[in-house]
């Protein structure tokens, strides 16, 4: 059974940086990203990363963002700096069974984590 698990969310100034963490059980697919989701708004990508380590990122977050992943910790990371107000929102991660991400396609993703918030204050 596949499980996500994230952790690392928090409230940070502007210009501050968060680690987020996904620990990922029962999986070994070919692609995981991150999403987020802020109040009022729809689930958008973040960050997506293929099995030969290729990433896709957000135009709103290039540049300041960075997914990476641990295989032999089964961890899947989003190191975010330079936080702005308009990055609040909570962070999810998900895992794909497909071949490759092919970009932020939420239908491509079987499994989701319950989130994690991050709150960026001006």
């Amino acid at each position: 059974q596949v499980q996500l698990v994230e952790s690392g969310g928090g409230s940070v100034q502007s210009g501050g940086s968060l680690r987020l963490s996904c620990a990922v059980f029962g999986y070994s697919g070919h692609c995981m990203g991150w999403f987020r989701q802020a109040p009022g708004k729809e689930r958008e990508g973040v960050a997506v990363i293929d099995e030969d380590g290729s990433t896709t990122y957000a135009d709103s977050v290039k540049g300041r963002v960075t997914i990476s992943q641990d295989n032999a910790e089964n961890t899947l990371y989003l190191q975010m700096n330079s936080l702005k107000p308009e990055d609040t929102a909570m962070y999810y991660c998900a895992a794909s069974f497909y071949w490759a991400c092919l970009g932020f396609d939420m239908g491509r993703y079987n499994y989701w984590g319950q989130g994690t918030q991050v709150t960026v204050s001006s």
